[in-house]
Parts: structure tokens; sequence; C-alpha cells
């Protein structure tokens, strides 16, 4: 478990180390690499071609998706039909999540562009919030859908180890990206 860890802290330290090599490349040279998207290596996704390897962080969420799927059987002591089941449910929760973000995400964007107009349109502001309320809605929903499958795999212990193991491995999460912003920093001069 350990292992894996590391693995994925190296992954990200590094993803966030070659960001802000690439940055600091691009600010001295304008060019190809210039107009590269933010995330995307130079020469391609998956930095096949390219000297600036980055990871994105939807490859980054994908990982850890996979990292948490796999601690799951471990922690919750699942076997070997239960975790065929699980592994479907689980999957479908963590993409309700993600979708669910996104389009939050996207909605509460709206807004702001809306709000930084010298006139924002109230009508629009209006069916912004009113299209966020709908999704966060749905989302409460959608969720409670997920889980309530996944309860249907488990006994009550291992429901309620899974509800402790997702805020671990949420916690591990935050901790990780924190690692890797800090590692992104530029050092001080002294």
């Amino acid at each position: 478990m350990m292992k894996l860890l590391a693995i994925l802290s190296v992954a990200m330290i590094s993803a966030a180390s070659a960001g802000a090599q690439g940055a600091q490349q691009r600010q001295g040279r304008p060019g190809r690499q210039a107009q590269q998207a933010p995330g995307v290596p130079v020469g391609g996704v998956g930095g096949v071609g390219g000297d600036d390897p980055r990871v994105t962080p939807a490859e980054i969420q994908r990982m850890f998706d996979a990292y948490a799927l796999v601690q799951a059987q471990d922690q919750l002591r699942l076997n070997d039909e239960q975790y065929s089941r699980f592994l479907v449910r689980f999957k479908s929760l963590q993409d309700v999540r993600r979708r669910s973000l996104q389009e939050h995400t996207r909605l509460v964007g709206e807004l702001r562009r809306l709000l930084l107009r010298q006139q924002p349109d109230e009508s629009q502001l209006k069916d912004r919030m009113q299209e966020l309320q709908d999704v966060d809605s749905r989302a409460i929903a959608e969720v409670k859908k997920a889980y309530d499958g996944l309860d249907q795999v488990l006994d009550v212990k291992q429901q309620a180890s899974l509800r402790v193991f997702e805020e671990q491995m949420e916690r591990r999460k935050i901790e990780l990206i924190t690692r890797a912003r800090q590692a992104n920093r530029p050092k001080q001069q002294q």
C-alpha cells in the first residue's frame, strides 16, 4: 500500500516539477511550446515524442481512482465475488461525482463570466443559478443512488468501513496535491 502511494506521490511531484520547468522555459522563448495547452505535453498526449512530459489533473484523478479501487478490496475485506460487483458500483459512484463536479464547476465559471460584465444580465444570472441548483440536486440524488447500490453488496461493517476509507483517501489525495504544489514552488534566493 505504501509503495503504491509513494509511486503516486512521485508521479504527482514529477508532473508538478516538469510543469514548472516547462513554464520557466516557455517564458524565455515563444513559439510552439508557448502555445501548448496547459497540462498537455509538448509533442502530444502522453508525452510521446515530446521532451516535456506532464500529467494532467484528470490523469492524476484517474490514477488515484484506480489506486482507491485496489485498496478497497483490502480495506473492506471483500471476497472475490463481492469485489467484482463492488468494482462496477464503486466506479459508477466515482463517475457520478466527477461528472457532477465538472458540471458544477462549468456553471460557476459561467456565473463568474456573467458577473464580470459591466451590466450583468439578471435573467441570465437567474437561469444559471437555477441550472446550478438543478445540477447540485441531481448530484445528491445520483450519489445516494450509487451508495444504495454499493450498500447492497456490502454488510453493515463494510458499509461503515467504506465511508471511513473514502474519507482517508480524500485526505491522502489532498496531502499529495499539497506536496506536489510545494515541490512546484520556486526556491527562494538567499
